[in-house]
């Protein structure tokens, strides 16, 4: 997909990826203030660092003179990491001014950011205050005195609502609060949860339900749900020569010697859930179990190869 990106985010993007003077790609050593958020299982992740300039007698006027970033994501993740870096140090700030700086300063920095890439400006924003509070606990700066809560323990505690990016309870709550996010779609653009797998949707305490503590639940419009046809998958026969337990051994062996340790390279893994005369049923694990592209996966590795070794009737199924 084409993302219809601003002048600004392009130019942003174009000038960190050259390495052009006055550009924040980088990692600064032996930081006064160090953030994370995000991972790359996810396919975003982000390091924030700054240093500052110290204050004499009162740490709490600290100034942040250098900020820089390191990323891995899209064109929108180099950009909004690159304006969140220019707009702390243009504005001269201490480190808890710098907290001031929301993702809608970004996204508007940028001359806007498409709805499906908002959460890159959250990202950005999250790696700030995680950097504030590293620099807080070395300078003995008690942010709960100052009124400052950062609760980064939300992302530690609190029950797991999207497993695909480890995003607890408490930490969508509040997002869901603070942004104005209204529907799945909304929570997804802003910070990425259910935009995996999809199971939280409307899975008992999932986002749905999040939606409906935060804002109240909307009175049901269907009376009765419509019934929905069922999918069905043609029976492939198995080849003449092999019975079902020569054909699943087949399969097994091509999986171990072809398929699987091409996917842990990236991190990944397969499992076989079941046979079914020459349909193969299968689930992706680790870092392919979130990624966008696992169904070109499925078919361009995994089926072809079983295709090419086992037999040409074989189709497999993600499930």
């Amino acid at each position: 997909m084409t993302w219809d990106y601003s002048k600004k985010t392009t130019e942003l993007f174009m000038n960190a990826v050259q390495g052009k003077p006055g550009t924040h790609l980088g990692e600064i050593e032996d930081a006064d203030g160090f953030g994370e958020h995000g991972s790359i299982a996810c396919g975003d992740a982000l390091r924030f660092s700054f240093r500052v300039e110290r204050h004499p007698t009162d740490p709490i006027q600290d100034r942040i003179v250098e900020a820089r970033y390191l990323t891995f994501g899209c064109t929108s993740a180099i950009a909004a990491s690159e304006a969140l870096c220019t707009i702390i140090e243009e504005g001269n700030f201490t480190p808890i001014e710098a907290l001031k700086v929301t993702n809608d300063d970004i996204v508007k920095f940028l001359g806007g950011l498409p709805q499906a890439k908002i959460h890159c400006s959250v990202m950005g924003a999250e790696a700030l205050e995680a950097a504030v509070f590293n620099w807080a606990q070395k300078r003995g700066v008690n942010l709960a005195e100052l009124g400052v809560d950062i609760r980064l323990e939300e992302q530690a505690e609190g029950r797991i609502v999207c497993k695909c990016f480890g995003l607890t309870e408490p930490y969508l709550k509040r997002k869901i609060s603070e942004l104005g996010l209204h529907t799945i779609a909304d929570i997804t653009n802003a910070v990425k949860a259910g935009g995996a797998c999809m199971s939280c949707h409307h899975a008992p305490g999932g986002l749905q339900d999040l939606l409906d503590d935060v804002w109240g639940r909307e009175p049901s419009k269907l009376v009765e749900l419509p019934v929905l046809p069922q999918a069905r998958v043609a029976v492939a026969p198995l080849p003449d020569e092999l019975s079902p337990y020569k054909f699943a051994k087949k399969v097994e062996e091509v999986i171990d010697s072809h398929v699987r340790p091409r996917l842990r390279l990236d991190g990944g893994d397969l499992e076989i859930v079941d046979i079914k005369d020459a349909l193969v049923y299968v689930r992706f694990a680790g870092a392919c179990s979130t990624c966008v592209g696992s169904n070109r996966t499925l078919k361009m590795l995994v089926e072809q190869a079983l295709k090419e070794r086992v037999s040409e009737r074989v189709r497999v199924i993600a499930v």
